[in-house]
Formats: C-alpha cells, sequence, structure tokens
C-alpha cells in the first residue's frame, strides 16, 4: 500500500521509496526530515479540497505536511 492510501491514524513502516518519481532536491528534504525506509509513520490528515493535499504525516514526535505526489512514492507495511 502506498503512503497516500494508509488510513487516517494507522501506524505504517515505510517499506520502501521510489526516488525516481521525486526531484533530487526533494528526495533530499524528505531525507532529512527521517522520511526513508524503515521509518514509522502515521497519518494524521488529509487535505480537504479536490486533490486532498496535503497530507499530515506523523514521524517520531514531528507532524510533517506532504504533498500527494511525495506520499504516493513511498509503499508502506502496517504494523
Amino acid at each position: 500500500m502506498r503512503l497516500d492510501e494508509l488510513p487516517i491514524g494507522q501506524k505504517a513502516r515505510i517499506a520502501s521509496v521510489d526516488w525516481a518519481m521525486l526531484v533530487p532536491e526533494e528526495g533530499q528534504r524528505l531525507r532529512a526530515l527521517g522520511l526513508d525506509e524503515g521509518a514509522k509513520v502515521s497519518l494524521a490528515f488529509r487535505g480537504i479540497f479536490a486533490g486532498r493535499d496535503p497530507l499530515a504525516v506523523e514521524i517520531g514526535r514531528m507532524t510533517v505536511a506532504l504533498r500527494r505526489v511525495h506520499a504516493a512514492a513511498m509503499t508502506v507495511e502496517a504494523l
């Protein structure tokens, strides 16, 4: 399942990231925030407008806003 498909509140682990889908600078920012393989995350919020952007992703004690396209590049496994 992709991170953008994860039900709100469900805890998961990032299994893989398709870095080729992202601009290199975006990938660096995501890695700096800890969004990489093995990270434990949960989806806290989805935007309410047509594209359902942004997504609020909890990682550790942080909440990070992500675009749906970035979350779609991440495959997660439910915990």
